[in-house]
């Protein structure tokens, strides 16, 4: 048979020979371009993860409260009283990188899609961000179009923005990240799920129209970014939040009805991938009419249909004889319901446009049975790696106690501190979240940058009135210089941080969603990363029992420049993870409470590095050493202990050291709480004195008492923790001073370390 397509043509679906030649012995037969086009899309990394699925198998995914795990929209846990809470991770970056703005707010609109398709109202939304170096005008248009993308779409719709992370480095400078998290709240008795059954069940078609908009867009989000990127801005979708809106409501009063056997949101790859996928989970087929779609375009052709990602559109399958009642329903919301096809015994996918067959696949081949990519491990770390773990402090000048020479000037520790409280990664991102409604719905409990996660009121439901006490903690969390510099350690890091971050505000950790950033897993280099985070994330999750409900895989994060080389970001895997509060009045953030109050750091056997440190990155312009490493003993005792505390009214404020080390997280501690800390941190140490004050550690968490409750607490804290625990000094009113064996290193106003961090973003920008 003569092969109807080109090589060029074949490769622009995203398709390798080899592949094209599967597609040709499963179909029996040359695929036409509708079908080639719906492989394309379905067998890209962003549908099938035919590179990661592997690596993925070993997630811990099973769990007293996990009600619904890896498979469907999103992931379910249990939080007792009868509350369910659904959440999901997502990436849109190269959307992003293209069409900042649209970009953004698609991958809110699609995020949130994943949650209310399970039958739960969204009730919250977290990012997580990484662009390139702010002096960079690119940098600064892509940071604000993003910010202003996702506030358009979560405030328009009214869900509330509580939290995340902003990350900036100049490895994500041609291709940032856009990571979006959503949580809901399941409103139906039974969550819904997405495998289509019921023979000779109508399919039905509802939401906005379809369009030529965000063509292709799962394969463009399988394939690197390069200088002809900027011609695939129709690959990126167009959202309407208050279409979004009425759909959520219209979706949410559908499936109350019981008249909904199956649900699925058209994301990635939308009728094509809404159709293969219900049909492949339930194990049947499904037949739709093209004609039956509600268009906004003239003129267009089967491809055009089934590869198009318009925005707010779901496919449902339907109890026969109940459709007009869902149709009214849909309606009443101002949006299109019409049945489109039809529930088939024969496990197909069979696509009609103007009376004939336009495309018909097993469902099988497009959503399950895809190709799966085995690839090498490198026997030995990359030498890129090799070379960073080489590098000692013996390299570095020789601290004094006044300071520290840094690129050839003399630096106090004063101005050292300065000087990393003005770095964007660690500055207050106060620019960023005042852009976003943070309130609507009235649940947040604790506004963004007042606490290590974030924390919403669960709303009680009629049957259980008792249950108004009852939150939920979140948080996104990943160092990917850590990753960087060696994945299986970072990766761990970043699931314990995102648990120590919980555990600050009084949350138990209950599982995670990720979102795995990589480059090219073609790449030894790019694999190697991948499979040692997964291992790590695999490791942590299990020692800190929170299972993995599902997630994202976000392959080819690579820029080719000019001359043809690739280059990856560093590896980015977002842990974004969920916590239950019992009591939402027993709860804390990370500033002084009180002048008087007792500093207290929990996990003191830990030593802190300088290895992946920001003070070595950023201030000496050196990415190398080994991360800190997670000893899961302490971290358990230490959150353990932490949450305790909190629970019990003795703990005021908590805060665990990340970025910038002991004395940026004090400062963090004096800025959120406008008030100073007198810190000894008692005799000298061995260590150089940068390591003590900026070096980084896992396993730690600084938080303040009351007075009145030292000896109950100090009690506590010997029988649970022994040694590992050490008080450090007391609140004050208006000065951070920083003394070891009574010289004082650090002694600074609180008004003008808030000026520096408050303002450093803002000046770059504006």
């Amino acid at each position: 048979m003569t092969t109807p397509f080109s090589s060029e043509e074949i490769a622009a679906e995203g398709i390798k020979t080899a592949e094209y030649e599967e597609i040709v012995q499963r179909l029996g037969r040359h695929p036409n371009k509708a079908e080639l086009g719906m492989f394309g899309v379905m067998w890209s990394e962003h549908c099938c993860y035919k590179n990661s699925r592997p690596l993925l198998k070993q997630f811990p995914t099973q769990g007293d409260r996990i009600l619904v795990g890896p498979g469907e929209n999103a992931g379910v846990v249990d939080l007792g009283d009868g509350l369910q809470l659904a959440f999901k991770i997502e990436s849109h970056n190269h959307p992003s990188a293209v069409e900042p703005f649209q970009g953004a707010a698609t991958g809110v609109g699609g995020i949130l899609s994943d949650i209310f398709t399970m039958g739960a109202r969204p009730i919250a939304i977290l990012n997580s961000l990484r662009f390139g170096n702010l002096e960079d005008a690119k940098t600064r248009r892509l940071f604000a179009g993003v910010v202003e993308g996702i506030s358009h779409y979560g405030n328009a719709v009214g869900v509330p923005t509580v939290g995340g992370e902003v990350y900036f480095d100049a490895a994500y400078s041609g291709n940032p990240l856009v990571n979006a998290m959503a949580l809901g709240l399941m409103e139906t008795t039974e969550i819904v799920k997405s495998g289509a059954s019921g023979i000779g069940n109508p399919v039905l078609y509802v939401g906005s129209t379809t369009g030529r908009d965000g063509m292709g867009g799962a394969s463009f989000a399988s394939a690197e970014l390069t200088d002809q990127s900027m011609d695939d801005r129709p690959a990126v979708q167009v959202g309407d939040p208050f279409l979004e809106k009425s759909l959520i409501e219209a979706c949410l009063e559908a499936f109350k009805t019981g008249a909904v056997v199956a649900a699925q949101d058209m994301g990635a790859a939308g009728i094509t991938c809404s159709t293969s996928e219900m049909a492949a989970n339930g194990g049947v087929g499904i037949e739709l009419d093209l004609d039956k779609i509600p268009v906004r375009e003239t003129r267009m052709v089967p491809y055009e249909y089934l590869l198009s990602e318009s925005q707010e559109r779901m496919l449902f399958v339907a109890q026969k004889g109940r459709e007009q009642e869902l149709i009214n329903i849909f309606h009443r919301w101002g949006l299109h319901a019409v049945v489109a096809g039809t529930v088939l015994e024969e496990p197909i996918v069979r696509i009609l446009f103007q009376g004939e067959i336009a495309a018909e696949i097993p469902a099988n081949a497009l959503a399950d049975n895809t190709p799966i990519y085995h690839r090498e491990l490198l026997e030995t770390p990359p030498e890129y790696a090799q070379k960073a773990w080489q590098w000692t402090t013996e390299s570095l000048p020789d601290c004094t106690k006044d300071g520290i020479e840094i690129k050839g000037q003399f630096k106090t520790w004063n101005q050292i501190l300065l000087l990393l409280l003005d770095i964007p990664t660690i500055a207050s991102k106060k620019w960023v979240y005042r852009q976003y409604d943070h309130q609507v719905q009235n649940n947040t409990v604790i506004l963004p940058g007042g606490a290590d996660a974030a924390v919403i009121r669960v709303r009680p439901i009629a049957a259980k009135p008792d249950t108004c006490k009852i939150g939920v903690a979140a948080t996104t969390d990943c160092n990917s210089l850590y990753v960087y510099l060696d994945p299986y350690e970072g990766a761990k890091a970043a699931v314990a941080e995102a648990a120590r971050n919980l555990s600050c505000v009084g949350a138990e950790p209950l599982a995670i969603t990720d979102n795995l950033n990589f480059g090219s897993p073609e790449n030894p280099t790019g694999y190697w990363q991948l499979a040692l985070a997964c291992q790590g994330i695999s490791e942590a999750c299990r020692e800190l029992n929170t299972p993995v409900t599902g997630g994202n895989v976000s392959l080819y994060n690579e820029t080719v420049d000019s001359g043809g080389n690739p280059q990856a970001i560093y590896p980015t895997p977002v842990i974004g993870m969920v916590g239950l509060i019992p009591d939402i009045t027993k709860i804390c953030g990370q500033g002084w409470q009180n002048v008087g109050d007792l500093i207290y750091i929990l996990g003191i056997d830990n030593q802190p590095t300088l290895g992946g440190s920001q003070y070595l990155a950023s201030l000496h312009g050196i990415i190398a050493g080994k991360p800190p490493q997670v000893n899961f003993h302490h971290e358990r005792l230490i959150q353990k202990v932490c949450r305790y505390g909190i629970r019990q009214g003795w703990i005021k404020s908590a805060h665990d050291c990340a970025e910038g080390g002991l004395s940026v997280a004090l400062t963090e501690c004096c800025i959120s709480g406008q008030l100073g800390a007198k810190i000894d941190l008692g005799i000298e140490d061995k260590k150089r004195f940068d390591e003590l004050l900026f070096g980084e550690i896992n396993s730690q968490i600084i938080i303040s008492i009351s007075p009145e409750n030292q000896n109950t607490w100090e009690t506590y804290l010997t029988q649970e923790l022994t040694k590992n625990w050490q008080k450090i000094g007391q609140v004050t009113s208006d000065n951070l001073t920083i003394t070891l064996n009574s010289f004082s290193f650090i002694s600074l106003e609180v008004k003008q370390v808030i000026e520096t961090w408050s303002n450093a973003i803002k000046r770059r920008i504006i």
